[in-house]
């Protein structure tokens, strides 16, 4: 890589069939990773796209990004990636969370810990091929896939499973049954080392190898290559990366309106314009409101939030040289993969300016 840095780089996609000859494209630009995102309410189902995309690659490592525990049974989910792991065999992943977003979407809560907890304990067993103990409507019995070797699911090897997670006790949760992590910290080296530190403490607390190689850690931001001159919040680089900006101002939403939380010092000056301007939709329909635009593009109203301090906090916006400099940073704090959302619009700008810059100086010829 042109960075000389071990980094890895993968794409997040906003699930959507039309869009598969990006993820072929990323696999030609050397994108390592391709998370396709579960969201039933906004995006096409995750694992019609996944099955497209084995078909169409050969090297890229596929993965849920992520896939959303509240709203498929972990015997299902673990068939439907064995399955994916059937048509890609060694280079299908996991990663599931408790659905911050698809559970919102439709009025609901994310999975509760506890829950959340018993998933990844059966999910993890079956992707291993086990049999697991597994309670449905209050009934326990054995369970295990029956027919594995006969070409419908392939669970060896097992798919390794990244566990979202960002406060303590699902990270403890994703230390205790995962083989990763998937998160979206700020592309800050102090906040990657905090979490790194948090991974390891409770890796070693539960008896699991807290080296680095044993437990990757992966983060979802965006990169806009600056070109000569160019402002960070300039036209250009608020199309490359103002959708995934403007979603942090979602989450903070949520996190207020759920659990009375604060928003983040850096939004402080726009919180109540913000706040003004979600709560003008009433509360029983306000969950079709919060999250429009999802990480796909900016909706008109919201156009206004997307400052030069949002951009640069939650989004990694330099020249080559500076994105090489803070990429070394964030891999010697701990980070092992950058996974990019772009907006739909300049997904294709945005990952062929990051393979140029910072995967590759030459990518290969069509």
């Amino acid at each position: 890589m042109g960075s000389g840095s071990a980094m890895q780089y993968g794409i997040c996609v906003a699930s959507r069939p039309g869009d598969i000859d990006y993820v072929v494209e990323a696999e030609r630009l050397g994108f390592t990773h391709a998370w396709l995102a579960d969201s039933q309410m906004i995006w096409s189902d995750v694992y019609a796209m996944l099955a497209l995309a084995a078909d169409r690659t050969s090297t890229i490592q596929l993965g849920t990004g992520v896939a959303v525990a509240g709203t498929r049974l972990a015997p299902v989910t673990a068939a439907a990636i064995g399955t994916i792991n059937q048509l890609a065999p060694g280079r299908t992943f996991c990663g599931i969370g408790t659905g911050n977003t698809a559970m919102r979407i439709m009025g609901h809560r994310p999975q509760r810990i506890a829950e959340f907890d018993e998933y990844l304990s059966v999910l993890r067993s079956l992707l291993h091929g086990e049999e697991v103990e597994y309670t449905l409507n209050g009934q326990t019995a054995p369970i295990a896939h029956l027919m594995p070797e006969d070409g419908f699911v392939r669970f060896d090897p097992a798919p390794p499973l990244y566990v979202s997670a960002f406060g303590p006790r699902a990270l403890d949760l994703a230390a205790l049954h995962g083989d990763g992590l998937i998160t979206s910290v700020p592309p800050d080296p102090a906040a990657v080392r905090h979490m790194r530190g948090v991974i390891s403490e409770r890796r070693a607390a539960h008896g699991r190898p807290t080296s680095r190689s044993d437990f990757p850690m992966a983060t979802l931001t965006t990169i806009a290559v600056l070109e000569p001159g160019e402002a960070t919040d300039s036209d250009r680089v608020k199309q490359q990366v103002g959708a995934f900006a403007v979603a942090a101002l979602h989450y903070s939403y949520e996190q207020m309106a759920q659990f009375g939380r604060r928003p983040p010092a850096h939004l402080a000056d726009m919180w109540g314009d913000y706040v003004a301007a979600v709560e003008e939709t009433p509360l029983e329909r306000r969950h079709l409101r919060t999250h429009l635009g999802h990480n796909c593009w900016v909706i008109p109203e919201e156009e206004r939030f997307i400052t030069k301090e949002l951009i640069e906090r939650s989004c990694l916006v330099g020249t080559p040289d500076d994105l090489r400099r803070r990429v070394a940073e964030l891999d010697e704090a701990g980070l092992d993969q950058i996974v990019l959302l772009p907006p739909l619009d300049a997904k294709e700008d945005v990952i062929a300016a990051v393979a140029r810059e910072l995967i590759s100086s030459t990518p290969p010829e069509r």
